[in-house]
């Protein structure tokens, strides 16, 4: 039964939760080469960086591992964040490999937005500063997103994260005090 946890269910899905954020970081590798020119490369790279957004906002997160996020409005005014995750077993929650896809993708990509930025200041091509700093923007937005989901909305990062070196410091020091 391993070959049907890791068959893919949405390959649709899995294709677009790859596409957008792939095309926009090759269309801005390539930029130069092209020679379209500034003004249609940073459109083209807006346009793929919100549909990345969007779709795996919307779709990907939702139809691949089961979690989703967004903000509600109450009636007061208030803003309120909501990280939503549904069941593993769930049938509408991806398969293995899909969960693979979804988190990898949504893990290195930013990786290449973040190296772009670094690139873009050191090599002086300010003009594509902008660019860049919307890609990793709007990328790590969804990271930011699906990460609260994973691990609890109602939890704290910086709570989770103190707890875990806590718990990793006072593992530390059991260890080294026994003889």
């Amino acid at each position: 039964s391993r070959l049907s946890k890791s068959k893919i269910k949405h390959p649709l899905v899995s294709f677009f939760h790859l596409f957008f954020r792939a095309s926009a970081i090759v269309v801005y590798l390539f930029s130069d080469i092209v020679g379209g020119g500034f003004i249609p490369c940073m459109v083209t790279i807006i346009l793929l960086l919100s549909c990345d957004f969007w779709t795996v906002k919307n779709v990907s997160g939702r139809f691949l591992v089961g979690l989703r996020w967004w903000n509600q409005v109450d009636g007061d005014g208030k803003s309120h964040w909501i990280f939503e995750s549904r069941k593993r077993n769930s049938q509408n929650t991806g398969s293995t490999a899909e969960s693979r896809i979804f988190w990898v993708g949504l893990i290195v990509c930013p990786i290449f937005w973040i190296i772009f930025v670094f690139s873009t200041i050191f090599s002086f091509k300010i003009k594509w500063l902008a660019v860049v700093i919307m890609g990793l923007v709007l990328q790590w937005a969804n990271v930011y997103g699906y990460i609260r989901c994973k691990v609890g909305g109602k939890s704290d990062l910086r709570d989770l994260a103190k707890n875990y070196l806590g718990t990793q410091l006072f593992k530390q020091a059991m260890k080294t005090e026994e003889p």
